[in-house]
Parts: structure tokens; sequence; C-alpha cells
């Protein structure tokens, strides 16, 4: 039998390795850091805005739901993953935002995907802030429509380009942007649609528990909640301490995304723990209103102090804090300063930041205290790399 030859084994994945030595040289290797349950780091970098995450009556949310209702959901909503605590916390969501229904899914960027495929189509142009979340923008390559970024919060190029299509169209951008926090004109873009016939859609991912009237949301804040030509998306892992997000909007519209949203028909229904929570955060929330306001007050006292220090940082609309680094390397040595220090701050990189300018993010969160304010201010200042201050 002749000898047969065999090959010398390829590796296919090659191609990896070079992607990584440009990552490495540019400053923008990302790694996963686990973190102890009890770790001793002042956060500033979570989307933990309210505090609500480990507050008792949230984690007992959590654990009566899953006693009751078991680990997971157990199949997708529409086969036998809709429970009775989904249908409940979609009820209040709604009442509480404003809107006349609500949809759960398993994630606030499920929830984008859902609502940017099933309200477009081919014929559909989606017009989108340059801004928007990652979530946004697959949303948009995913639904197949015609795509047109436009710049950053800019009503009057967002009229422009829908006043040139004839046809159904969609304005589609963040309530509060998560690099920089500076919120959207909403006003403004609402009057855009109302004008060229154009539905609007708003991620509210940062604004609930943070804007409006007892933190109900930015859209509530601009008196457009329940408006029948608006729609909002969610998520319930910032405000609610949980997981999951959620769409909002006309009951109409809510039916529609039930039976044509992928990421809702195909994906299993969120875990009833996660739904637990952030019932329970919900009515927390209801009941203490002044936690809204707290976060708001504590962004702008961080963004006071370190600004009045020397450092370059965003005005905050919400509770996102964001100081701009000298570049990519400098921001990831900053951060790893800060958190040798004892606090833990984000830290915004390219391709995550559009404008390609590196920043440290931080989350004022409203459990924040005095003392805590400080020794963050403090931190960051005494870590802050060459120049990074203007002084």
């Amino acid at each position: 039998m002749p000898h047969q030859h065999t090959p010398a084994p390829v590796d296919v994945f090659s191609w990896i390795d070079d992607a990584e030595q440009v990552r490495e040289r540019a400053g923008l290797v990302r790694t996963l850091r686990p973190r102890p349950a009890d770790s001793p780091l002042l956060d500033l970098a979570s989307n933990d805005y309210l505090g609500l995450s480990r507050h008792p009556e949230t984690v007992r949310g959590a654990q009566e739901a899953a006693e009751r209702w078991g680990a997971g959901a157990t199949g997708s909503r529409l086969v036998t993953g809709t429970t009775e605590l989904h249908a409940e916390l979609e009820r209040e969501l709604a009442a509480f935002c404003g809107f006349e229904a609500a949809l759960v899914l398993s994630s606030g960027y499920a929830a984008n995907l859902a609502a940017v495929t099933a309200l477009s189509d081919r014929g559909t142009l989606v017009v989108s802030d340059a801004g928007n979340h990652a979530s946004i923008v697959d949303g948009c390559r995913l639904s197949r429509a015609e795509t047109a970024v436009v710049p950053h919060a800019d009503p009057d190029a967002a009229r422009k380009t829908l006043a040139a299509h004839q046809g159904r169209a969609l304005l589609v951008t963040d309530s509060v942007f998560s690099v920089d926090g500076d919120a959207a004109p909403l006003a403004a873009h609402a009057e855009v649609c109302r004008d060229e016939g154009a539905a609007l859609l708003v991620d509210d991912a940062h604004g609930l528990g943070v804007l409006g009237r007892g933190g109900r949301g930015a859209l509530h804040a601009a008196g457009l909640a329940g408006a029948p030509g608006v729609v909002a998306t969610l998520t319930l892992s910032k405000s609610l301490g949980s997981q999951g997000g959620a769409v909002l909007g006309p009951a109409k519209v809510i039916r529609h995304l039930v039976n044509t949203a992928r990421t809702f028909i195909f994906d299993t229904g969120l875990a009833p723990a996660a739904t637990g929570a952030a019932l329970a955060a919900l009515r927390l929330i209801e009941r203490e209103p002044e936690r809204a306001d707290r976060a708001r007050a504590v962004a702008a006292e961080l963004y006071g102090r370190l600004t009045a220090s020397g450092l370059t940082a965003a005005r905050p609309d919400a509770a996102v804090v964001s100081v701009r680094a000298p570049s990519a390397s400098a921001a990831l040595r900053w951060a790893a300063d800060c958190r040798e220090a004892g606090l833990s701050v984000g830290c915004f990189r390219p391709p995550s930041v559009p404008d390609g300018i590196s920043r440290l993010r931080l989350t004022a969160r409203a459990d924040l205290t005095g003392d805590e304010i400080s020794r963050a201010v403090e931190t960051i200042l005494g870590t802050a790399p060459a120049g990074a201050t203007d002084r």
C-alpha cells in the first residue's frame, strides 16, 4: 500500500495573530477582568446609576421570582417563556414611562435590534445619529433598509435627509449618548418627524431612572411619552440594576413586534430572576423619586470639580461624566492607575468612541456619598497623565 503523505496542519486562524498585533500597537487590546463579589474598589464604572443592583429589595425580587418561577424562562416567549411576571413588568413599565404598551426582551441590545428591524424594511429610510449605540447600528444593518447616518444631534440634517425621501421613514437616536453623556434634541427631532411624516425611535437606556419626573425617562421629560408616532427602547440593566430590555410604544406597534421581531420570536425569554429584580427596582423608584435628582446632582458635582481643576470633560445631561484623555494608551494607563488607587472607572477608546478621542467614563451613582465623590475626584486628578489638564 503506497505511503500517504499527511499534510502539515494549517492554522486557519493565523490572521487573528496579525489582527492582535495591530491592536497591541494601537493600545486597543481589550481584556476580561473578573471582579470579586466583595470588590474593595469604589465603583464609578458600572451603569448602576441609582445604586439598585445590590439594594435589598431588588435582590429579594430576584430571589422570590427564581424560587417561584425557576432559574430560567424555559423557552421563547411565544412558547413557554412568557410568565405572569413578564406581563406584570410590562404593564407597570409602560404605565411608569407613559406609554400604551411594552414588550420585555432578553437585553437592551435585543430590544434595539427588534425595534429597528421590525419597524423598517427595504423600502424604508432609516435616519440614524452618528453617535448612536452599536446596537442601533447593527439594527440598521440587519433591517436591510436604506440607512442615512446624519451628524450628531443635528435636527436640521435629519430634516434635510427625510425631506428628500418618499415613503416610510424612521428617525432613530439615543436619548442620552453613552460616550459623552449629552442628550439628544428630542423635541426638535419630534417636530422634524411630524413635519416629514416619519416615526421616531428613541433608545432611552441612559435616560430611564435619571431624566423626567421621578426618573420616567427622557421622552417623558420632553413631553413625548405616549405620542402616537414615538417608540422607545430601554434597558433594565442600568437604572433598574437588573438585566434585560424593553420596547415601549403604541399597542399596535408592540403587537407587530410580537409577530415580526426575530430577537423576540427566536430568543429565550428573560430569566425570572432578572424580571423580578427589575420589577422590584421599578417599584422602588416610584416610591423614591428623589434618586433621579440625586444622580444628576452627583454628575454635576463631578463635572464641576474636575473641570475646575483643569480636566476637559463633557457637561453631563444625565448621569454620565466623560473626561478626555490625551491618547488611547494614556486613557488605558489612567484607568489602570485609578484602579490601583482603589477607584474603578470606565475607559472608552476607538472604535467605541465615534470621534476617535479616548476618555474616562464616570458613572454618577445616586448612592455615592460626599466623601466618596471627593475620593473619586482626588484619585482621578492624582493619576491624571501628562497632557490631560490645561494647567
